[in-house]
């Protein structure tokens, strides 16, 4: 793998509907930067959490008719940008592909492995679907994830292991899933080709 791929792996995705209309940006080599306006208050800070914990140069622009409600908007930005990270990362030559990272958050205790696999499944067990986070649905978290999950082609697990304030349990997640995904996209010397026995992810 040459240096530049190692160094300069990015990729841009815009997506829209009649629904809403995404833009993101995403690089996984650099420096740290983020630029997240979706109309949606909360999901903002959580994308911010996903690029200073993921280490990523992250850019979401989105429109969507939130004055319906939020719903279209929080999964149409997990669908593009689980679209830009499956084209960032690439042949997925030397990453190392699978990682897990248990995040404490006061209370809250959030175990996220994954797997850049190619093969999308989401198994999520955040107890707090029935809660509002201020004005931000948090039954959204799931389809948020579902949707990045699919997109990227990650086996994705989510599990709360403590916790009783929702936004500590939904805030560990998201930067638990960032930190295993920095992990997990970080080149390996020690791979050659693609991480798999198979010779094909």
């Amino acid at each position: 793998m040459s240096d530049a791929s190692i160094r300069y792996r990015s990729a841009e995705v815009h997506r829209v509907t009649r629904e809403t209309d995404v833009l993101v940006r995403i690089g996984l080599d650099g420096p740290v930067s983020t630029e997240c306006r979706t109309g949606v208050p909360f999901l903002d800070h959580m994308l911010d959490q996903i690029a200073h914990h993921g280490r990523l140069s992250l850019k979401v622009i989105a429109r969507g008719d939130v004055e319906i409600d939020d719903h279209h908007t929080v999964e149409d930005v997990g669908i593009t940008l689980g679209q830009a990270l499956q084209q960032a990362v690439g042949d997925k030559m030397g990453i190392r592909r699978a990682a897990s990272f248990v995040m404490p958050m006061d209370d809250a205790l959030v175990l996220v492995a994954l797997d850049i696999c190619g093969r999308p499944f989401l198994q999520y067990s955040l107890e707090c679907s029935s809660c509002r986070i201020g004005h931000f649905d948090s039954e959204l978290v799931l389809e948020f994830f579902r949707a990045l999950a699919v997109n990227a082609g990650l086996t994705l697990h989510i599990r709360q292991l403590a916790g009783a304030n929702a936004h500590h349990i939904v805030e560990a997640a998201f930067k638990a899933f960032a930190r295993a995904l920095y992990e997990a996209v970080t080149p390996d010397s020690r791979v050659v080709g693609v991480p798999s026995s198979k010779g094909v992810l």
